[in-house]
């Protein structure tokens, strides 16, 4: 016996309108299928005329080379701070200089920018600890510090950056307001090509607590490296620099490739502006917004901590 109607399914036959929609979509869908394949087409077609971006740093390219800041750039915290550790530990001088310098470097630590107050305090506090001292002790001293509160400090990221100018067989130099000795001596466990660094004047190899000229900072680095250049015929079109402060903005403007790294708020902002390459290894939110390195910044408030630490203990 046959279903009722109303249980079958009725099937109903295409109308003209319905098999001309059919057609049209399908028409259309091999047209759209055509047109994305020669857009693929030309796309591909147009990434292999168009030349490839040039690799940086040319490899062979000695009329390049690299410059790159010290403090909070290549290393963590201030050299010349670490360097005064070094030199208290073996009785350079007295408590209160050993206070000076553990608040200086927890200022840098906590503000992530140098100030210039404090780095003439350090710079007059350095000549009047090294005067009358032979510039070969302190070279043999500063190995040995570079060993106990430097070599741990060097951020990986910047030394990879050096690393690749190096093996393009370029020249790779340090520009730090720290001392020439202490900075070469930097450069030379770097593997770098030497360094530009403030220089204290010395007679007969003896310091005399006098400087040559001024702190090599701000302006005065990036006529220290205008002068290497012409000294070393470089092209600094062609050159790269690289600095975490607004201080170095003279220097970095001197270059064709200016590198913005673990950067302060006004550098980070400058560079934004003119679309200079940023690299930032630090880690955390905090960090990143007013330049603590944070991977350190335990250690950094511990070094500061333990010299104020130290004081207490002995004034007990």
């Amino acid at each position: 016996m046959a279903a009722p109607g109303w249980l079958t399914p009725r099937r109903r036959s295409a109308t003209a309108r319905s098999v001309l929609a059919g057609e049209a979509a399908a028409e259309a869908a091999r047209k759209t299928s055509a047109q994305l394949e020669r857009e693929r087409a030309e796309a591909e077609a147009a990434a292999e005329a168009a030349p490839a971006e040039p690799e940086f740093p040319v490899v062979g390219d000695t009329e390049a080379a690299a410059f790159f800041d010290l403090d909070n750039t290549v290393m963590q915290g201030a050299a010349i701070f670490h360097f005064g550790r070094g030199l208290y530990k073996r009785k350079f001088f007295q408590r209160r200089e050993l206070a000076r310098f553990a608040w200086a470097q927890v200022w840098f630590r906590l503000a992530g920018v140098e100030d210039p107050e404090h780095m003439q305090e350090a710079r007059d506090s350095a000549l009047s600890i090294v005067k009358g001292h032979r510039v070969s002790e302190l070279m043999s001293i500063g190995e040995e510090i570079y060993d106990e509160y430097m070599a741990d400090r060097i951020w990986p990221g910047t030394r990879a950056l050096a690393q690749a100018h190096l093996d393009a067989g370029q020249k790779v130099w340090l520009v730090t307001a720290a001392p020439v000795e202490t900075a070469t001596i930097i450069a030379r466990r770097l593997g770098l090509t030497g360094a530009l660094g403030t220089v204290a004047e010395s007679v007969d190899g003896v310091y005399t607590g006098k400087l040559v000229g001024e702190l090599l900072h701000g302006p005065a680095k990036a006529e220290a490296v205008r002068a290497l250049a012409a000294a070393e015929g470089l092209d600094l079109a062609r050159c790269a620099a690289y600095s975490d402060s607004h201080n170095d903005i003279p220097m970095l403007s001197l270059v064709g490739h200016p590198y913005a790294v673990n950067p302060d708020t006004k550098l980070r902002r400058y560079a934004r502006d003119r679309e200079w390459r940023l690299r930032d290894y630090r880690t955390g939110r905090k960090a990143a917004k007013v330049g603590i390195p944070a991977a350190a910044g335990v250690g950094a408030l511990a070094g500061g901590t333990a010299a104020a630490l130290a004081l207490h203990r002995r004034r007990r």
